[in-house]
């Protein structure tokens, strides 16, 4: 076992930084429409020719240069409006630099694994953590074409780094490519042309603390009326004083709607963003705003409970419950999902299986839940996994990364505390050492079931399997103790004990429940003799109720 390495420790998971709440803005009126659509494009176009400066701008940007992009966008706008378009330019540069960086580590690890397996002879048998050689010259040929044009790809892709150049697309890159693809779509020219330009528009404004209602741009009052401040060009269509315009559409969140209306009353600040669904064509409104930190529950308290530990797979959550010890209770429960069809079905049928896993766990009254740190975006390289192209659509089916924010999102809300553990091995070992154990004639356990022990177990701080030394795995603490795996434990070691390093008589023979000490004169002094076990009358069985004593008994 000297190639395993080892686990990393465990941690309670901070706790959602913002919120957001959406609503829809329903019976507007045609002109209402009509200066939705007007500032949407208007304002569009002035963070596309935004975007566009800051990436010729590229590692030579400043403050000066942002201070004379919003001059600029200030004259046909405002100092607000500005202010929110150079934010939204700087967050979406910030994003295409890490995900070219994400790109440039996928490209240099599939040229790893290449130049290693094409080292290797034809044939050549592989390792638990490195592939083999090629199966045939055919395939080994082929591989050596994809080396040079990953290295290709690399090397454009390290000079685009070093010389700050990006490629972002407002109104997204896959929406963009749909364009030569309408009829795999199900789309017409004139509809992509009606989705590619609302998801351009831009109507959003930040927010601001000590404000009118916490904004200044888009405000919105108690009652749900909704105001617009229009830009400089638009001022004309303005239905109110100071070159505002009232929509005739109320809002009224039902979902943290007293947060909100908190947040409103006491003047601090609150983002707001318009937007158009073309396909349902509805307008909504969403409110956004951040929250204090809040100092996180310690790991011992979390788990003081016990904790329910979950193993995520492509298409349901495996979850086992375990108490304070480590030990499993109750039976297995799965939570399915299903992700095909459309990106709104997907994260609906997540959120569905993550509010039954949070009712789940409230019924019985644990308060935390654990789950694996999973990052599976080095996993699924066709260069790692060569022709398993079922198993790589496998692992990307798994809902990582939106499965994070939305359960420490909902959690939150139930105040469940989500632990985190390492993924290490927890899969190998929960099938090996609790899947066979607790299998039983009406209860099917699976290996994803025995994963969620091991992950628990983890949470917890016990040790995944018994007899391994504890240099290699997590700290020793309260847990099962196993029995011996002969009939004799001189054949194959002593028990296991998960004790803690300063507890002492966990595990030798209780005195017995009397007056006196073992081999001492009882407390009168008088010396009784003990009935002969041949002079002894069994008539009845004993009525007497054995009890084990608590671990802690010290006698």
């Amino acid at each position: 076992m000297g190639g395993l390495r080892e686990p990393a420790a465990s941690f309670v998971v901070p706790g959602p930084r913002g919120a957001a709440v959406r609503d829809r803005l329903g019976h507007l009126t045609p002109q209402d429409e009509r200066v939705l659509r007007a500032v949407g494009e208007h304002q569009g176009a002035l963070a596309s020719r935004d975007l566009k400066a800051r990436c010729a701008e590229g590692l030579e940007h400043s403050a000066d240069t942002w201070t004379a992009r919003k001059r600029d966008l200030t004259k046909e706008s405002s100092s607000r409006i500005a202010g929110a378009i150079t934010k939204a330019t700087h967050d979406q540069w910030a994003l295409a630099r890490r995900c070219q960086a994400a790109h440039i580590r996928k490209l240099a690890a599939g040229i790893k694994t290449l130049r290693h397996r094409l080292s290797l002879p034809l044939g050549g048998p592989g390792t638990r953590r490195a592939a083999g050689g090629y199966r045939s010259k055919n395939e080994w040929f082929r591989k050596s074409r994809r080396l040079a044009a990953l290295e290709a790809r690399h090397a454009a892709a390290v000079a685009d780094w070093q010389a700050g150049r990006v490629r972002a697309v407002r109104g997204g890159r896959r929406l963009l490519n749909t364009r030569h693809h309408l009829t795999q779509a199900g789309l017409t020219e004139a509809q992509w042309r009606e989705r590619w330009e609302a998801e351009r528009w831009f109507i959003a404004a930040d927010g601001e603390s000590g404000k009118r209602f916490g904004n200044e741009t888009i405000r919105v009052t108690p009652d749900g009326e909704v105001s617009i401040k229009l830009p400089v060009p638009l001022a004309h269509l303005a239905n109110a004083k100071h070159g505002r315009y009232i929509l005739t559409a109320r809002i009224g969140f039902a979902h943290r709607g007293a947060e909100w209306a908190d947040r409103i009353t006491a003047n601090r600040a609150v983002a707001y963003r318009i937007h158009l669904d073309t396909e349902r064509g509805r307008w909504y409104l969403t409110a956004s705003w951040q929250r204090p930190v809040v100092k996180t529950v310690p790991l011992v308290a979390a788990c003081a409970r016990g904790v329910i530990g979950v193993d995520t797979n492509a298409d349901h959550f495996a979850a086992y419950r375990l108490d304070q010890h480590g030990n499993p209770i109750g039976d297995p429960h799965r939570f399915p999902y299903d992700l095909s069809g459309s990106a709104g079905h997907r994260d609906a049928q997540i959120r569905h299986a993550l509010t039954r896993l949070l009712h789940w766990t409230q019924q019985v009254g644990a308060k935390a839940i654990a789950i694996e740190d999973l990052d599976l975006t080095a996993e699924k390289t066709r260069e790692k996994h060569g022709g398993r192209k079922r198993f790589r659509q496998l692992i990307s089916g798994m809902p990582t990364g939106k499965l994070k924010a939305r359960l420490v999102s909902m959690a939150a809300e139930q105040g469940l505390a989500i632990v985190a553990v390492d993924p290490a091995y927890t899969s190998m070992w929960g099938g090996q050492h609790w899947q066979k154990p607790l299998a039983a004639p009406r209860r099917t356990l699976s290996r994803h079931d025995a994963a969620g022990i091991a992950i628990g177990r983890r949470a917890l701080g016990h040790p995944i399997r018994d007899g391994v030394s504890p240099a290699r795995t997590e700290l020793r603490a309260w847990g099962r103790t196993a029995p011996p795996p002969h009939d004799r434990s001189d054949r194959a070691g002593h028990r296991t004990v998960q004790a803690g390093p300063g507890a002492r008589r966990r595990e030798g023979s209780r005195p017995p429940t009397t007056d006196r000490l073992p081999g001492g004169p009882s407390p009168s002094g008088k010396r009784t003799r003990g009935t002969s076990a041949s002079n002894t009358v069994r008539d009845a069985p004993s009525t007497q109720q054995w009890v084990q004593d608590s671990l802690t008994h010290t006698g």
